[in-house]
């Protein structure tokens, strides 16, 4: 200190610390009041920026008065530009924190709003946060007067040799941002991989993608995997799915009745069903001539993946009663046999043995799908 501090200099310094407090204190109660106010509009952002500015200005108003209070002390040249550097470094330490929370709340507040879910793609969080926080601390020590550029060169060193040691995990990094960049899959689609592994992308961070299959079993899955495996998505380019129903009737049916009871059938579970669409025009298709009856595929249309199962469920159900009300029959595959004395089928006998050997009554064996 340049000279002996008096009881009236702390006294000023006191007071211009108390206002500093009292001033974020009350910034705070008004920001309170605007958080709430920015809760009722549409947008999210406003809400993220409120809530930022909640935990920034309290303390830039503090380290306002600290600062101000300095002033009035009788401090030296070197000692008054301590104080000021490590003020202004704890601003801007708490100004990164701030811009850190904003950006994460950005982030999340676009990911869900794009996907729908309340998961995010966590690694674009992960690398924002570290690289804004990083940024803070080099400007922090260049505030503090310490050189960064021989920290940058040793970083870069360190970061080759790091980044030998830790390939597969770099991969599985790389990974995970290409198929988010390349929107091949989003949080919230419906995937399906060759090996045999499906379910809801829950969420998608540095090192692997997390899937929640249908019974709520979550199943992790490395994203150097999933970029490099075959993979179907359900749910783009559009969520809506078209599903087949195979089904068959007997040769005496009159087909034209077939078809007409069938759509009739498909119309209700489409409009009674959860899942089911209306807009999709649904159709009945005869393609085959089977064994016992002729075939025909029934096309329906259903919202997203997993409402398929309760469609098909009640379509069967409503489809079987319907045709036993109608009177058409759904007939079961039969195979004829015929017996021998010598207990060989008749496929097994020679032509000339077929003649000579007289046949058992033929005996039909039903056989049950």
């Amino acid at each position: 200190m340049s000279s002996e501090v008096t009881w009236n200099d702390w006294l000023v310094a006191g007071i211009a610390l108390a206002a500093g407090i009292a001033a974020g204190l009350l910034l705070r109660l008004v920001l309170r009041w605007l958080g709430k106010a920015a809760k009722r509009t549409r947008w999210s952002g406003d809400d993220v920026l409120v809530d930022a500015l909640r935990y920034l200005v309290p303390w830039a108003a503090t380290i306002a008065g600290a600062a101000i209070g300095a002033t009035a002390l009788p401090l030296t040249d070197r000692v008054r530009g301590i104080v000021n550097q490590s003020l202004t470094a704890a601003l801007i330490l708490f100004a990164t924190l701030t811009a850190t929370r904003v950006i994460v709340a950005l982030i999340k507040a676009f990911t869900q709003a794009r996907t729908g879910v309340a998961g995010s793609a966590t690694i674009f969080v992960n690398i924002s946060r570290v690289v804004v926080i990083a940024m803070g601390v080099l400007v922090v020590l260049q505030t503090m007067g310490i050189s960064v550029a021989p920290l940058i060169t040793a970083l870069g060193v360190g970061g080759l040799a790091v980044a030998l040691a830790l390939q597969d995990t770099l991969a599985n990094l790389f990974a995970g941002v290409h198929i988010l960049a390349s929107k091949t899959i989003q949080p919230g689609d419906y995937i399906r991989l060759s090996s045999g592994e499906e379910g809801y992308v829950v969420d998608i961070n540095w090192r692997n993608t997390v899937v929640r299959n249908l019974s709520n079993n979550l199943v992790i899955i490395p994203n150097a995997k999933l970029s490099s495996t075959n993979m179907t998505n359900y749910t783009r380019p559009e969520q809506e799915l078209t599903i087949l129903v195979q089904a068959g009737v007997s040769y005496d049916s009159d087909l034209e009745h077939v078809e007409r009871v069938t759509m009739e059938v498909v119309d209700e579970v489409m409009a009674e069903v959860e899942g089911g669409v209306r807009e999709h025009e649904a159709a009945v298709r005869f393609h085959t001539f089977g064994d016992s009856r002729i075939n025909f595929t029934v096309i329906l249309g259903v919202g997203e993946f997993s409402d398929q199962y309760r469609i098909k469920h009640e379509f069967i159900k409503r489809l079987h009663g319907r045709f036993q009300a109608e009177g058409i029959r759904i007939p079961a595959p039969a195979r004829t046999v015929a017996l021998h004395p010598s207990g060989l089928s008749a496929s097994a006998v020679l032509p000339q043995q077929r003649d000579a050997s007289p046949e058992l009554p033929l005996m039909q064996s039903p056989r049950h799908l």
